[in-house]
């Protein structure tokens, strides 16, 4: 709303009505700043949150929380806040992407742009996570999960019971696969089956070299010869 006093310059008084433009903005800056201060409370030393009041990108910095950039509230928008001041088409949300703290601390950031009902950028709520605290923990699980087999690209056991029905499935997928039935495959595709059936530690079982001998009709001495 316009006061034109008399003799006096024009004064703007943006929130004069509880549902004014200006007091609906300013409530919505309200909620989101209330989200930049829990988010960074959650992570404490390591994310920090910055809410960007960018009605006022001169000083836009409105809230801080887990300062790990040095910066305080009442500074400036950064680049990507001043591109979506002057662009309302500049993307709403720009995600993980790669920065880096003024000390030179890796970071990865996330900005969120907020729009008033007109569709023009009032705030951005920004995410900077310290992830040069995370790399040597993500070292360190990386390490911890790993094994020598893992390693050295072989398999010693697998944790489960290799039962009889298990290992008739996999006589009868194999021979679906080649259209056919175990009987039926040709010599080289039951040696073939033979020996993936042994690499997959079927013949851990003492009977299931006389069970696949049975699925694919050759004698036991067979399939132990197709292992070879």
């Amino acid at each position: 709303m316009t006061d034109h006093s008399q003799g006096g310059p024009t004064v703007e008084h943006p929130a004069r009505k509880d549902g004014s433009p200006a007091t609906q903005e300013e409530h919505l800056v309200r909620e989101v700043e209330r989200i930049a201060v829990a988010i960074g409370r959650m992570f404490p030393g390591l994310c920090e949150v910055v809410l960007h009041d960018l009605r006022r990108p001169d000083s836009s910095i409105r809230a801080i929380e887990n300062n790990l950039s040095g910066r305080q509230v009442g500074d400036s928008a950064t680049e990507l806040g001043l591109r979506r001041v002057s662009d309302p088409g500049h993307p709403s949300v720009v995600q993980n992407y790669s920065n880096r703290f003024p000390d030179g601390r890796p970071a990865k950031s996330t900005s969120i742009g907020i729009k008033n009902a007109d569709g023009r950028y009032i705030a951005a709520l920004c995410l900077n996570l310290d992830v040069s605290t995370l790399s040597p923990l993500a070292l360190t699980l990386a390490n911890l999960v790993a094994t020598d087999v893992e390693r050295s690209g072989g398999t010693l056991e697998t944790l489960r019971d290799r039962t009889g029905r298990e290992l008739r499935s996999a006589i009868d997928a194999f021979a679906a696969q080649h259209s056919s039935t175990p009987r039926s495959l040709n010599r080289d595709q039951k040696r073939e089956l033979v020996r993936h059936l042994h690499r997959e530690g079927f013949f851990e079982t003492r009977s299931s070299a006389q069970l696949i001998a049975d699925r694919l009709g050759v004698s036991r001495a067979t399939v132990y010869n197709y292992t070879k």
